[in-house]
C-alpha cells in the first residue's frame, strides 16, 4: 500500500488486493485523500490496482478495522479530485473495493474482477452494494453469490471498467488529461447529483440541478469581457 505524488498535479495510491486489508491499508489511503484535499488545484488521483486475496484472509480481520476501511473509501469516493483507477491482472479484496469507488477505470488485458472468498461464502463487504447498484443485481449474481470472477471485456459491457487498453500508462495520461483541469467545486457536484439520481424522483431532483446551472451562468456572465471585476 503505498500513496506518493508524481509529477504535475496527480497523487498517486497503490494498493495490492493480495495482501490483507490491516490498519497500514486505512493509513494509506487516508494520506492520499488528506494530500488530495488539501491539493487546492486541479489535478487528478491514480488509483493503480492489481492483486486479489486468496484462502482464510479475512480471520484474522475485527469488525472496528473493516468499519475504519469502508469510511475511508467512502471518503476517497467522495474526494474533490477526480480519481482515475488502473487495474491489471486479478483485483479483489482492498482493490476491488477502490476500484469500484473511483471515477474512471482502465484495464489491462487479461484483468478479472473477483469478490474474495473466505471458507464457505463471498466477503459481505461494500464492493457488493456497489457492483449491484453500478452493474444490476441480475448482471453480477454469479459474482455476489458464487465468486464467479468478472472479465475484462465482461466488466466494461456491464460499465464497471471504462476500457481495457493495451498501454494503460497511455490510457491513463489520456483520462488525467480530460479530468484533471475540471474544477474542484465542479466535479464535486457533477459527482453528487450523478449518485443522487438513483435515490431521487425528478421533482425532487430539480432544483438541484437548476442551482447547478445558475452557478455556471453566473460564472460565465462574471467572466464575460466588460463584467465588473
Amino acid at each position: 500500500m503505498v500513496s506518493e505524488s508524481s509529477p504535475g498535479n496527480a497523487l498517486v495510491l497503490r494498493i495490492d488486493g493480495a495482501q490483507p486489508l490491516s490498519a497500514s491499508s486505512v493509513e494509506a489511503v487516508a494520506e492520499v485523500c488528506d494530500r488530495a484535499e488539501d491539493h487546492g488545484r486541479p489535478g487528478v488521483v491514480e488509483v493503480q490496482l492489481t492483486g486479489a486475496p486468496g484462502g482464510l484472509w479475512a480471520r484474522e480481520l475485527t469488525v472496528g478495522l473493516v468499519t475504519k476501511w469502508e469510511r475511508i473509501v467512502r471518503r476517497l469516493e467522495r474526494l474533490p479530485l477526480a480519481t482515475v483507477a488502473v487495474v491489471s491482472g486479478d483485483c479483489g479484496g482492498t482493490a476491488l473495493d477502490l476500484l469500484l469507488a473511483t471515477d474512471l477505470r482502465i484495464a489491462a488485458h487479461g484483468t478479472r474482477l473477483l469478490i474474495p472468498m473466505d471458507g464457505t461464502a463471498t466477503w459481505p463487504g461494500m464492493a457488493l452494494y456497489r457492483l449491484v447498484q453500478q452493474a444490476g443485481p441480475a448482471a453480477v449474481r454469479r459474482a455476489v453469490l458464487l465468486g464467479a470472477p468478472i472479465d475484462a471485456d465482461r466488466a466494461v459491457a456491464l460499465h464497471l471498467l471504462d476500457e481495457v487498453v493495451t498501454d494503460p500508462a497511455a490510457g491513463l495520461a489520456a483520462l488525467a488529461g480530460v479530468a484533471g483541469p475540471i474544477s474542484e467545486r465542479d466535479l464535486a457536484i457533477r459527482r453528487q447529483l450523478m449518485f443522487d439520481t438513483t435515490t431521487t424522483s425528478f421533482e425532487d431532483a430539480l432544483g438541484a440541478h437548476l442551482a447547478a446551472c445558475e452557478r455556471v451562468l453566473r460564472r460565465g456572465r462574471a467572466e464575460a469581457p466588460g463584467a465588473a471585476s
